[in-house]
C-alpha cells in the first residue's frame, strides 16, 4: 500500500480513510495509540487509520501477527515498511516528517532517551494506578495502590527536579518526547497525584493546551463516536 498507514485497533471496527498516498494505522481505545493517530496530522503527514475490531479477534489473527509478533496495537505500514510499539512508531514518524525531533544526533538521543523514560520508568507505575483506580484487581488493589503512589511520587519527584530548569524534556523545544510523557501522564489525570509537583504540573497543563493536542482528542471523540469531553 503506498504511503504511510497507521492501524489501529478500535472497539467498533471502525476505520478512518484519506483518499491519498498515506499511513495507515492499525490501533486500540487507549491513550498511547492516541498518541500515534495523533501524529501524523501534526506532523503533516498524510495518514489513514485501520480499524481492528478488538473483541471480535481481529489483533488475534495470523495474518496480524505477521505484522505484530505480540498482537499488539498499534502498528504502521510506510509503503511496506511495518514498524510496531508506540515509541518506535512515534520516533520513526517524527524522524519521516522532520520535525518534534533534532536534527543532531545528540538531540535525537536524548529524545530517545525520554521516550523510553516514559514508557519503561514511568508508565508500568502509572498504568497500575489506573487499572487499581478503575476497578480491576479487586483482590489485591488496595493493598498495592499505596505503595504504587509512593512510587509514582519518587518519579514525579525527579521529573519535578528536571523541568524546574527547562520547559520541556529535551530541552528548549517541545518534540516527540513530550508526546510520549505527557500521553503517560494522562493515565492518572483524574488524580489529584501531580498536584505538589509544580514544574511538573504546569509541564502537563502546557501539553494538553496545545492546538494540536487538543485537536487530536477531538478527532479521537468523533472517531469513537464518544461523547464531547470524553477523551479529555
Amino acid at each position: 500500500m503506498p504511503g504511510l498507514a497507521l492501524v489501529r485497533n478500535s472497539l467498533i471496527g471502525a476505520a478512518h480513510q484519506i483518499p491519498s498516498a498515506c499511513a495507515e494505522s492499525y490501533k486500540p481505545w487507549s491513550p498511547i495509540p492516541t498518541t500515534v493517530v495523533g501524529s501524523p496530522p501534526a506532523l503533516l503527514l498524510p495518514y489513514r487509520v485501520h480499524g481492528l475490531d478488538y473483541v471480535a479477534g481481529e489483533t488475534k489473527t495470523d495474518d496480524y501477527r505477521r505484522i505484530s509478533p505480540f498482537n499488539q496495537v498499534p502498528v504502521i505500514d510506510d509503503d511496506g515498511f511495518i514498524i510496531a510499539e508506540t515509541g518506535a512508531i512515534v520516533l520513526y514518524i517524527a524522524e519521516k516528517a522532520g520535525v518534534l525531533i533534532p536534527a543532531n544526533l545528540e538531540g535525537r538521543a536524548r529524545v530517545t532517551q525520554w521516550c523510553c523514560t516514559a514508557l519503561n520508568n514511568i508508565e508500568p507505575t502509572l498504568l497500575q494506578i489506573q487499572v487499581i483506580n478503575g476497578g480491576g484487581e479487586k483482590t489485591t488493589g488496595a493493598q498495592r495502590l499505596p505503595g504504587l503512589v509512593e512510587r509514582a511520587r519518587e518519579k514525579f519527584a525527579v521529573l519535578e527536579e528536571q523541568l524546574s530548569s527547562r520547559p520541556y524534556l529535551a530541552g528548549e523545544d517541545f518534540t516527540v518526547a513530550d508526546i510520549m510523557m505527557t500521553t503517560v501522564l494522562r493515565e492518572i489525570r483524574k488524580t489529584d497525584l501531580l498536584a505538589p509537583f509544580l514544574a511538573l504540573k504546569d509541564y502537563f497543563d502546557r501539553c494538553q493546551a496545545r492546538q494540536t493536542w487538543q485537536r487530536t482528542l477531538k478527532a479521537y471523540e468523533v472517531r469513537m463516536n464518544a461523547p464531547e469531553g470524553a477523551a479529555h
